[in-house]
């Protein structure tokens, strides 16, 4: 063994057998792996087929697995690695440069411990690596027979880390914005209300109620993609009247000044009863037109149609189909879309819109897509199925 790192206890050794006793069948250890050797086991398993790194030593602390994903981790060929103790064929270091096998000492440490956690190592050359580790014992306060070491590269980590960061950054700058006008508008009412007229109260009060109604928008989205990431979007699923919705939806778009000869709704029916949660519904809705007005061009037509249930044979759903005859979306892009902070090649928003509605439909069951629509712009259509609650089937 090398310096560092306690000799291994001797192994218990086995009773012998009565003369003419059947040999017992070879043992499968808690780790999964027979105990003779290393290598497939009783369920056909090969080591080599797993995703993440195996490393395996014996009870004499040498290495006698070491599968192709810990050669592909570490860099070190896996013949090179069988045979020599673990230590120095998995030379790892704390994040203080500290090494890393004297320390936890797998082999010589106190006997009631069972493995270690999963924690961030460095391997020879600074590249970090996720390691956790489980002591095999034949019985809990006995000598460790034998040490499994998984292994994970950092790259997934770092971009979960990455995104979060992005998100931080993107909510702080959109924050930024609406929160300094309304602290500069009320700060001057406050300081200099007598000099301003009624006109010019209005307009700095409407400001403010603008602004403030942008930050609410944009903390429901926030709590929005907490609940769709942690698979907790809670769906109050009622009867759902869609051409009644995307009316609705159009009506305010006019009231807003848009004109009414630019939406075109046509609905192929009869349509099947539709369950649904009607407020995300409305926020599905209300994204996709509010898009296809921002961002394209000319007719903005709406096709409301039955269509095969997603996943289902016999079952019909609802489809919506929104299109518009704009620019449309770059090819390159489409498989981006329904990502984070996807954005057009105009600029506005969060970029968390198409994110959220892509969770909302999914949530309900149901499935979104984006092409090029018969008049050159961005074509988005989402399949809702009927799912009726259980307790009226």
């Amino acid at each position: 063994m090398a310096v560092g790192m306690s000799s291994p206890r001797p192994a218990h050794s086995t009773a012998p057998r009565a003369a003419g006793e059947e040999p017992d069948a070879p043992p499968v250890g808690p780790d999964g792996l027979g105990v003779a050797g290393i290598g497939p086991d009783a369920t056909g398993l090969d080591p080599d087929d797993l995703p993440d790194g195996l490393v395996v030593a014996d009870a004499s602390g040498h290495v006698v697995c070491f599968n192709a994903a810990a050669a592909r981790i570490t860099a070190t060929p896996a013949a090179e690695a069988i045979g020599r103790p673990l230590d120095v064929a998995l030379p790892l270091e704390d994040l203080k440069g500290k090494r890393w096998w004297p320390l936890t000492d797998p082999y010589g440490g106190l006997a009631t411990r069972n493995g270690q956690p999963e924690r961030n190592l460095l391997l020879p050359g600074g590249r970090e690596v996720l390691v956790s580790a489980r002591y095999v014992r034949e019985h809990p306060t006995g000598p460790v027979r034998r040490v499994v070491v998984c292994l994970r590269g950092t790259e997934a980590r770092r971009r979960t880390e990455r995104s979060h960061a992005e998100l931080i950054a993107t909510v702080a700058h959109e924050l930024r914005s609406p929160l300094t006008s309304v602290k500069g508008f009320t700060a001057t009412l406050l300081a200099k209300w007598e000099r301003f007229t009624d006109d010019q109260k209005r307009l700095m009060l409407e400001t403010v109620d603008a602004d403030a109604g942008r930050v609410t928008r944009l903390i429901a989205e926030l709590l929005d993609i907490s609940r769709i990431d942690s698979g907790r979007l809670e769906l109050r699923r009622q009867p759902v009247d869609v051409s009644a919705a995307v009316a609705r939806h159009i009506q305010a778009l006019i009231t807003g000044g848009q004109a009414a000869e630019r939406f075109l709704v046509r609905t192929r029916g009869p349509l099947p009863d539709l369950w649904a949660d009607p407020d995300k519904v409305d926020q599905v809705l209300g994204n996709l037109l509010e898009n296809a007005v921002r961002h394209g061009e000319g007719t903005v037509t709406i096709e409301i149609a039955p269509a095969p249930a997603p996943g289902a044979d016999d079952e019909m759903g609802t489809a919506v189909t929104v299109s518009d005859e704009g620019p449309g979306i770059p090819e390159e892009s489409m498989s981006r879309v329904f990502t984070r902070f996807w954005r057009g090649s105009k600029r506005g928003g969060t970029g968390l819109g198409l994110y959220i509605v892509k969770g909302i439909v999914e949530a309900h069951g149901g499935t979104i897509t984006v092409d090029r629509g018969p008049g050159g712009g961005a074509e988005f259509r989402f399949i809702l199925p009927v799912s009726m609650p259980a307790y009226l089937v």
